[in-house]
């Protein structure tokens, strides 16, 4: 294996791999446009163009398991526990995971978890083509996955540090989050138009086969081992994990960007409102028009907001970034909640969506940059719970209360509340937004 591609902590380039910063320097509609420099490293562009088709697989998967699950059972209560039955097993294995990135070489890591992924989607595949109809195997299998995404995840964000330098880190996530939004949209339409054409069976198989591709491109990375003796040794269990989440608290600017995207999504995250306001607010418009609409504008505007991400991702001042950023996320929402218009609804979601963008990018960057090799497993299994866990928790808040209050009276509420907890937040306590690289 040539390692001769690998980096030391801190994102430094090698020599012979140090592409020409004159990009800064940009004139015309080049300096909006997405930042590439990243993809100029041979190991990153590996890593990130297997998301472009995995980002893509995953999201046909994303909609056969329901799809199979209701079909079965005729119910939707069997639907929501099956995100229930994922949401358990990406907590515990993604903070573990987290633990054992931080121990072991992380390419390692990621062949483990690509290959077991894949072995999933087969299995599927194997359940669907024999007619088997099992809930309950469908469920287990979900279970599974999950485990091994919460596996995967930490080791394939932490490895990015190792992968550019430091000025880079927002670009470098810009480009990974802009394709995972795009498989957001680009996912789901696609699974809608093949379910008729070749069943839900070959959905499956599709993803396995693009989850090839990952592995592939992982065997071509340089090793990631740890960059210390001590980290090499620690072994990957609770008190592991547990010096993670003391390492969070005694590093404010960490914590901070977390307890950042919490109020964000929390108090500010509408999705479970959606089916309301589309049969109530935006029936006029056609009910399946309007939910569908309100489902892909944030994703959209998250992609759009990656396609221009030139305009911000040069930014040193991180953390007053991110205090921005969800600042105008809670601003987009309040405009979704008191617009009866469909069409400003959408762009409404559509800027919050943007906004989620610059956020997601610099809490991405505060994680790598600021904290240590050692620890970067584990914080970046802390951040996939966080992110799983958090629109979850809004689904509940924003239901109970949307059905108490109506819809667009939580919807404006909840924006307006970030805003004030956000604002609370940036006065109270200056290292997040005295962060910069």
């Amino acid at each position: 294996m040539d390692t001769s591609e690998s980096t030391t902590d801190g994102g430094a380039a090698p020599d012979g791999d140090r592409p020409d910063d004159s990009g800064a320097s940009r004139r015309g509609w080049r300096r909006w446009a997405m930042d590439t420099r990243p993809l100029r490293r041979p190991a990153y562009r590996r890593l990130w163009s297997s998301t472009i088709v995995t980002s893509v697989g995953s999201q046909l998967t994303a909609v056969a398991v329901p799809k199979q699950i209701y079909d079965i059972t005729g119910s939707s209560a069997w639907v929501g526990y099956a995100g229930l039955a994922g949401l358990l097993p990406l907590a515990v294995f993604g903070l573990w995971g987290g633990a054992i990135a931080d121990s072991m070489d992380r390419r390692r890591l990621l062949l483990i978890t690509n290959s077991g992924l894949a072995v999933t989607s087969v299995l599927f595949w194997v359940q669907a083509a024999t007619g088997l109809d099992s809930v309950v195997v469908l469920m287990a299998l979900l279970a599974l996955q999950q485990a091994f995404f919460g596996l995967n995840s930490p080791a394939r964000n932490a490895s990015i540090a190792r992968l550019v330098p430091a000025d880079e880190l927002p670009a470098a996530n810009a480009l990974g989050s802009t394709v995972m939004q795009t498989g957001l949209v680009a996912g789901p339409l696609l699974a809608g138009v093949l379910i008729p054409v070749i069943g839900l069976s070959d959905l499956y198989l599709i993803d396995a086969l693009a989850l090839s591709v990952t592995v592939w491109a992982v065997v071509r990375l340089p090793a990631l081992p740890p960059l210390t003796t001590a980290a090499a040794q620690n072994r990957a269990g609770w008190q592991a994990m547990a010096e993670g989440f003391r390492y969070i608290s005694l590093h404010k600017v960490l914590l901070l960007s977390f307890l950042a995207d919490i109020i964000a999504m929390v108090l500010g995250m509408p999705r479970a409102l959606f089916p309301q306001l589309a049969a109530r607010t935006y029936a006029s418009y056609g009910e399946g028009l309007a939910l569908g609409l309100l489902f892909a504008a944030i994703p959209v505007g998250a992609v759009l907001g990656g396609l221009l991400s030139g305009t911000f991702s040069r930014a040193r001042r991180h953390g007053l970034m991110v205090i921005a950023a969800v600042i105008a996320w809670g601003a987009a929402i309040t405009g979704l909640g008191l617009t009866a218009n469909l069409w400003a609804a959408v762009a409404f979601l559509a800027a919050a969506g943007v906004a989620d963008m610059v956020s997601m990018v610099f809490r991405g960057a505060i994680l790598l940059s600021a904290a240590t090799d050692e620890m970067r497993g584990r914080m970046q299994g802390v951040f996939t719970v966080v992110v799983a866990g958090g629109p979850r928790l809004a689904d509940v808040l924003h239901g109970t209360v949307g059905s108490a209050l109506g819809a667009r009276t939580a919807i404006s509420g909840g924006g307006l509340l970030v805003i004030v907890a956000t604002l609370g937040l940036a006065v109270a306590t200056p290292a997040l937004r005295e962060y910069r690289i």
